[in-house]
This record gives C-alpha cells, sequence and structure tokens, in this order.
C-alpha cells in the first residue's frame, strides 16, 4: 500500500526530475552543508530508500543540478549570441540571458553562483566552464568585431562575462529596483562602448599607448 502523503510510481525520468527540484529547493534555502537527505525526501514525498535508488547521496544529487544549470547557462548565452548577427545586439542579448537565468522562480543561480561547495573540485570545475565556454563564445564576437588577437579577446570575454553575472545577481539581490530591460540596457551599453575604444579589425592596437593605427 501507498504510504499517506507519499507519491506514486513514476517513470524512472520524472521521479529523477521531481527528486531534483525537491533537492533545489532545499540546497537553495538552506544550502549544502545544511541541507539533509530525509528534508528532500520528505520534500519530494517519497522514502529516502527511493531517493537513494536514483542518488546514491547528498552530493550526486547536488553535482546533477550544478550539471544541468551549468549546461543551461552556457546555452542560454551561445543561443543570445546566435540570435542575430549585429554584433552589439548579440552581446546585449548574452547580457540579458545572466540577468533571465538569475531572475527565474527558483533560484537556480545560487548553486551555480553563490555554492557552499565551491571548494570541491567537482562543483568548482563545473564553475568554471560557465566562464571558460561563455567568455569564449563572446570573445569571437570581440574578435570579430575588433582587431584584437584571440587572447586578448578571449581575456575580455572573460571579464564582460564575469562583470554580466555579479552585476545580475546584484539587481536581484536589490529587488530588481530598476526593471530588468533597463539594467540589461545600461550594463550591455557600458560593456560594448568601452569595447568601441579598441582596434577594428585591419587597425593595430598600441597596449601601452592604447592608440589603434592602420594596418
Amino acid at each position: 500500500m501507498q504510504e499517506p502523503g507519499r507519491s506514486g510510481r513514476l517513470p524512472r525520468s520524472a521521479r529523477r526530475a521531481q527528486l531534483l527540484e525537491a533537492a533545489q529547493a532545499v540546497f537553495v534555502e538552506s544550502g549544502y552543508h545544511a541541507a539533509a537527505m530525509d528534508e528532500i525526501a520528505e520534500r519530494a514525498k517519497v522514502s529516502k530508500p527511493v531517493l537513494y535508488q536514483h542518488f546514491p547521496g547528498k552530493l550526486d544529487l547536488y553535482l546533477a543540478l550544478i550539471d544541468q544549470h551549468t549546461d543551461e547557462v552556457i546555452t542560454l548565452v551561445r543561443a543570445a549570441l546566435a540570435s542575430t548577427t549585429d554584433n552589439p545586439t548579440r552581446f546585449a542579448a548574452a547580457v540579458a540571458a545572466f540577468f533571465e537565468f538569475v531572475d527565474r522562480q527558483d533560484a537556480a543561480f545560487r548553486l551555480v553562483f553563490e555554492s557552499d561547495l565551491i571548494n570541491e573540485p567537482a562543483v568548482a570545475h563545473q564553475v568554471q566552464r560557465i566562464s571558460t565556454e561563455c567568455s569564449a563564445a563572446i570573445a569571437e564576437v570581440i574578435a570579430e568585431d575588433t582587431g584584437l588577437s584571440a587572447e586578448q579577446s578571449q581575456l575580455l570575454g572573460v571579464a564582460l562575462v564575469g562583470m554580466s553575472q555579479v552585476v545580475a545577481r546584484y539587481w536581484v539581490q536589490r529587488g530588481g529596483s530598476i526593471p530588468r530591460d533597463e539594467a540589461v540596457s545600461l550594463v550591455a551599453t557600458l560593456g560594448w562602448r568601452g569595447l568601441a575604444d579598441f582596434p577594428k579589425v585591419g587597425e593595430e592596437f598600441d597596449t601601452v599607448g592604447s592608440e589603434a593605427t592602420a594596418g
């Protein structure tokens, strides 16, 4: 007989999704270290044996969520950059992708950008993957629009990704006092106008004097 208040039999994929949703809510509320498997099972309305059938331990649950959300952020940014061929608009769309992610009701960004388990190598690797892959995608736009080398473009890509996610998180923490579209526009304008001082393709850049000369 099914336990009162417990979920009935679900397909494995649906059960896994249910468990991840419950685990995410607990991790967001309590952090990794304070979260308990008992609480996650109770939130999912399953027995602990059912939870352990799908995830051997708390770390496995956490890593599954980190993997999922890391992929989501990277997909959002890549889709934004592919949405148009106009480079300033592409960059603005990438900034908007970070704001979209942090503004979600499930607060998944807290697991990715504010994890209390960042010293765990597997977690640190996934968080770093966001910076590496998103900055590489943005660096391609920078290199396409400027005369900077691949290495220089990558450096700026890392800076712009860092700025976007930090400001997006600040915006959420402030309760979105500025409308999201306006906040995105401000950040995108700052980032792209800063790039306007760099040379266009076909020009050379003097990194000491910060002056562009014809190639």
